[in-house]
């Protein structure tokens, strides 16, 4: 991905744009932050707004002529979004087809229609861990929560017992496995091997959303047992459609470029040598933009078209998965500019003296610094950005698995606590029609357990690899 080389953010972090010591770098640090915090939270300005003001006041405070800042945010902005830009949107692409053509109710409905009594909420976290993969977190609560409702209603289960292993799924997808934009933005900006950071992090998800989803769902259910509000059923996506996808032609389409990243991880690890003709193609086949862009070619004859769709209705779909990611594309620039600009102030080199002289783990300091933030701004995406720009020099010269357990500790610590300051904590709220007291035992709770034991998971995971 293009991007800032880790000569660059070395050569950054020791050369700053600015003299100022580590005193005042950290208030500028603090200050920056309470910008943006402040704008999104009380003058509910976007977060790309945010972000940008909130980088020329770190310049400022930090003694850094406006005119470098601005220099170090553009460049930041353009390196993020030719890095990600496109994998997000080939994602939105992706993502759209799944739900229009209705291949997201068929996968639905044939795991629901095996899964019956207690193994139906393990069902939920498969269901939505599969669909969760190519689609933004907001998407899935939507596309999920009229069968979560009517599973609920129809089989007699308590709504929390369906609910929180559907939405567990749901939020390790979008916190810890790409190419969601967080762990992309993360990937990108520490340097991290796409395919070990989404192995391993395959191998973290899985036992954080069996502890945080069916298991922690049993208490949830005690402590709030409400029924599904009727009011709240909408209609689906497939209600209309004469067909559908097939099950193992949709699900093959959903895992085709975690498969390809996958196996481009394991042929560079077992093979290890780049002149090997079988490394060279994995390497193309298995990179981000070749294994996401090849889902969606596939995508629009396995699902598209096995719909009925079509090629005026294919470009149509195209060009409406697009417009939604405007804001995200955004969000996601601004923050990698607000990332650089630390770095080019030195921040980098600060955060590397602090982590010495107080003896923190990078690992756990990059999950603290991604709490702070998530519970300051509210966004799990702002949260694994910031986070991601302020450890990023403390990434240079790590060995690759250290970095992809990094990214994923800041995936886990920009999940901590969603409360009043988060669009997804009242949209969970009003969906399950909950108090905003039953949302935080609830949904906020399963959060917070998503990120304890997953970053648990990652220390695990560092000393073993």
């Amino acid at each position: 991905m293009t991007s800032l080389s880790v000569e660059t953010l070395a050569a950054a972090a020791t050369e700053p744009i600015t003299s100022a010591g580590n005193t005042q770098l950290g208030i500028a640090v603090l200050a920056g932050i309470a910008v943006i915090v402040l704008l999104i939270t009380r003058l509910k300005l976007h977060a790309f707004l945010a972000l940008t003001l909130g980088s020329l006041a770190l310049g400022v405070f930090a003694g850094a002529p406006l005119a470098k800042t601005i220099s170090s945010f553009t460049a930041g902005l353009g390196s993020t979004v030719a890095g990600v830009g496109v994998l997000i949107a080939l994602g939105a692409i992706l993502g759209k087809l799944l739900a229009d053509s209705g291949g997201a109710d068929e996968i639905v409905d044939t795991i629901l229609a095996r899964a019956k009594g207690r193994a139906m909420p393990w069902a939920m976290v498969l269901i939505a861990s599969v669909i969760g993969l190519p689609l933004f977190f907001e998407v899935g609560i939507v596309l999920l929560i009229p069968v979560v409702l009517l599973v609920a209603k129809r089989g007699n289960y308590s709504l929390m017992r369906i609910g929180i292993p559907a939405l567990a799924g749901l939020s390790v997808m979008h916190g810890l496995i790409p190419p969601h934009p967080g762990p992309l933005v993360a990937i990108d900006a520490l340097h991290a091997n796409l395919g070990l950071t989404l192995a391993l992090g395959v191998l973290v998800a899985i036992p954080t959303v069996v502890i945080a989803g069916p298991v922690f769902s049993r208490y949830a259910a005690r402590w709030v047992d409400i029924p599904a509000p009727e009011h709240m059923i909408p209609q689906r996506p497939s209600a209309e459609l004469e067909h559908r996808p097939r099950f193992g032609a949709t699900v093959f389409t959903v895992l085709l470029p975690v498969v390809l990243m996958l196996m481009k991880a394991l042929v560079d690890i077992v093979v290890n040598d780049p002149a090997n003709t079988v490394q060279r193609v994995t390497d193309v086949a298995g990179s981000p933009l070749i294994a996401l862009l090849a889902a969606v070619l596939v995508g629009m004859f396995t699902l598209g078209r096995a719909a009925g769709f079509t090629k005026a209705r294919l470009s149509v779909t195209v060009e409406k998965s697009l417009a939604p990611i405007a804001g995200i594309l955004l969000i996601v620039g601004a923050g990698g500019g607000f990332k650089t600009t630390l770095i080019d102030v030195g921040v980098g080199q600060m955060i590397m003296d602090l982590s010495e002289s107080w003896s923190i783990p990078t690992l756990l300091l990059a999950w603290l610094i991604a709490v702070a933030i998530r519970l300051a701004t509210g966004s799990a995406t702002v949260a694994t950005i910031s986070a991601a720009g302020l450890v990023a020099p403390l990434a240079a010269g790590m060995p690759s698995t250290e970095t992809a357990l990094l990214v994923l500790a800041i995936g886990a610590g920009s999940l901590f606590f969603s409360h009043v300051n988060d669009a997804g904590f009242w949209l969970v709220k009003e969906y399950f029609g909950m108090t905003v007291g039953q949302t935080l035992k609830t949904w906020s709770v399963m959060e917070t357990i998503i990120s304890v034991v997953g970053l648990g998971f990652v220390l695990l995971l560092s000393l073993v690899l």
